[in-house]
């Protein structure tokens, strides 16, 4: 193995896959009321637990990685002289990465050579969750961690985050989106469908009426530019994963794409989203704008 990889657990990987892959995941936190839980490794709170408190009206919030955990883990790997690169939640929607970055500078003050290397994959969830399995892919042919990081820089500003949640309240109490925003939503049956942009923040691309017309333009929008170099896609959901499995179908039935994933959002989204959110993650033959 030419390098280790972190990231967090926003990234919406399969524990199984990160042991396999020896991926080291963090783990947000997720406080509901005045108890914490991890949202990785054994004792983390699900989605499912967690949506189910969201609907029994408790109050929830999420917590970044502090800089200390940072520290301790580049630590680790500098004592053992071995690389690390990170995949880092957006800085857009997360300090998370800054605290890396302040982490990685003290680090380098005890341990002047340690290579640490931090990328702001400007995505979240299973598009996070792409870019750390193309980089998995790399490091397993053998690439550098330079080469490595090079081509996720690149791959990253063509990563393809398109999506729907069914209750906008959510995203405006945590400040990802106006407030103005999520009031048209509750409107008429207008669904806002979203995207990250090029800062790795949440805005609105349209607005659809009807939930089944606002699937049909999600797919529509990611089949339009897909690259055919990465016929892969990511399907993430909350609640029931139906409409996933419908959307799969569709997809498959267009024959541009011969692999399709669909994964739960985690636990730290959820408490953003909030239930039946449908997210379509690809690589896109165009550039982020």
């Amino acid at each position: 193995m030419t390098f280790n990889i972190l990231t967090d657990s926003t990234s919406d990987l399969d524990e199984m896959y990160a042991k396999i892959h020896q991926i080291v995941v963090l783990s947000l936190t997720v406080t509901v009321d005045d108890q914490a839980f991890d949202t990785f490794g054994d004792s983390r709170l699900t989605p499912e637990a967690l949506l189910r408190e969201m609907k029994a009206g408790k109050s929830v919030q999420t917590s970044q990685i502090n800089s200390g955990q940072f520290v301790e883990t580049f630590k680790n790997f500098a004592k053992k002289n071995e690389a690390v690169l990170y995949l880092a939640f957006s800085s857009g929607l997360s300090g998370t990465f800054q605290s890396a970055v302040i982490a990685r500078d003290m680090v380098h003050e005890e341990f002047p050579q340690a290579k640490i290397v931090i990328i702001d994959t400007l995505a979240a969830a299973s598009g996070e969750g792409f870019l750390v399995e193309e980089a998995v892919k790399m490091r397993d042919q053998g690439k550098t961690i330079e080469v490595t990081a090079k081509a996720i820089e690149t791959l990253k500003m063509h990563l393809s985050s398109q999506f729907m949640v069914e209750d906008l309240s959510h995203l405006a109490r945590g400040g990802r989106i106006p407030k103005a925003v999520a009031i048209v939503g509750t409107m008429a049956n207008i669904k806002p469908l979203l995207d990250v942009d090029t800062e790795g923040k949440l805005r609105q691309v349209s607005k659809v009426r009807g939930r089944k017309k606002a699937i049909h333009q999600l797919v529509e929008k990611t089949l339009d530019s897909i690259d055919l170099n990465y016929p892969r896609i990511l399907i993430g959901y909350s609640g029931s994963n139906q409409t996933a499995l419908e959307v799969k179908k569709t997809i498959l039935d267009s024959k541009l794409v011969n692999e399709i994933d669909i994964r739960p959002i985690g636990t730290t989204i959820v408490t953003h989203t909030g239930e039946n959110t449908l997210a379509i993650f690809s690589i896109s033959n165009k550039v982020r704008k």
